[in-house]
């Protein structure tokens, strides 16, 4: 049996990851969905497109659909699906979870690696995040929850951009792609998102694609922090709220979002056995501060790519395809994370380099 993709669909309280989920479900698409809800009293699917609740808290939809409310663990939930699947008495082809506002995405996707049963039977395609313009500025600015939801995407949806002026809907998505510059931003109208861009986004998957944006290379030439931000004043930025206290002095005059991403490159190529060693290190000290992060590397005395990423202290590489004749021999990474001291990591991967 092939691998049941997983979505992990994330965002803060009312960005609107309820109505993008109803859209979905209430497409003809043909695909066959199991809904997983962990919510803490928000607004659940609404009854009328259920067709029946039953004591398990497994309701089958009206078109095929499966939706599911988290009353233990994910890990329970997935298995009591994957059981019932086995032996016929649910059919289904995907699974989507829908977490709390409040959730940090990271134990969920990392649901999908601790346990031997669950990564046997499902792949984790991609987390996508909402973003509501509207109240985003302030979100981020004083709910670090809202931040590790940006941190953690594969694909940002930011809604409710009607209600806002163009000029901060565009600073914001100025601002997330700052935050996390290889999740694709895309703004959306009340849910209307085409599927091609919520599911088999391979986001987890090392041997997909990885495109790093190039223009947040050109990153450091135009410290791009600084401007564009002005219009959150009226939004009570350098109020003195307690929750801003940990954000440092000088807030006012950009964000300074405790998420944040560097790149490093090099076309020098990397000594596996040091490598190695550094990266487990960093993992070890800064793992659940670091949020996702991913690279295709150049390896001394190889012919391929060798592609690795990971999630918080779980971390993986594969190899990947040939580097082609046209191509440049060079290692490109990504790191998203807490505060991560970007210095340590870019000085410690030179010092791994042949």
């Amino acid at each position: 049996m092939s691998l049941i993709p997983a979505t992990i669909l994330t965002g803060f309280l009312g960005s609107g990851k309820t109505t993008l989920l109803k859209r979905v479900l209430s497409e003809s698409h043909g695909h066959k969905i199991a809904v997983i809800e962990n919510e803490f009293g928000e607004e659940n699917i609404d009854s009328d497109i259920l067709v029946s609740d039953t004591e398990e808290q497994i309701v089958q939809m009206s078109n095929g659909c499966i939706c599911c409310t988290i009353r233990e663990d994910l890990r329970a939930t997935l298995q009591l699906l994957a059981a019932k699947k086995r032996k016929g008495l649910l059919d289904f082809e995907r699974v989507v979870i829908e977490t709390t506002g409040l959730a940090d995405p990271g134990p969920v996707a990392q649901t999908f690696f601790m346990d031997d049963e669950i990564a046997e039977t499902f792949l984790l395609d991609s987390i996508l995040t909402l973003v509501d313009a509207k109240h985003a500025a302030q979100q981020l600015n004083d709910r670090q929850e809202a931040r590790r939801q940006v941190g953690f995407a594969d694909q940002i949806f930011v809604s409710k951009t009607d209600l806002v002026p163009a000029e901060e809907t565009e600073a914001l998505m100025h601002r997330l792609k700052h935050m996390n510059p290889r999740a694709p931003q895309m703004a959306v109208h009340f849910g209307e998102v085409p599927l091609e861009r919520v599911f088999d986004l391979r986001g987890f998957n090392l041997n997909a694609k990885l495109e790093i944006d190039p223009d947040f290379l050109k990153e450091e030439e135009h410290g791009h922090e600084h401007h564009d931000h002005d219009h959150d004043h009226e939004h009570g930025e350098h109020c003195s709220h307690p929750s801003h206290a940990h954000e440092g002095h000088g807030h006012h005059h950009h964000h300074d979002d405790d998420v944040k991403s560097f790149v490093f490159k090099s076309d020098r190529p990397f000594d596996p056995a040091r490598l190695e060693d550094f990266l487990g290190a960093v993992v070890n000290i800064y793992g659940p501060r670091m949020l996702r992060y991913k690279g295709v590397l150049y390896m001394v005395g190889m012919d391929r790519k060798v592609i690795f990423q990971g999630v918080h202290q779980l971390m993986g590489s594969d190899l990947g395809p040939q580097w082609r004749e046209d191509e440049p021999l060079q290692s490109k990474m990504v790191f998203i994370g807490l505060d991560l001291p970007k210095d340590i990591f870019l000085q410690g991967l030179q010092q791994c380099l042949v």
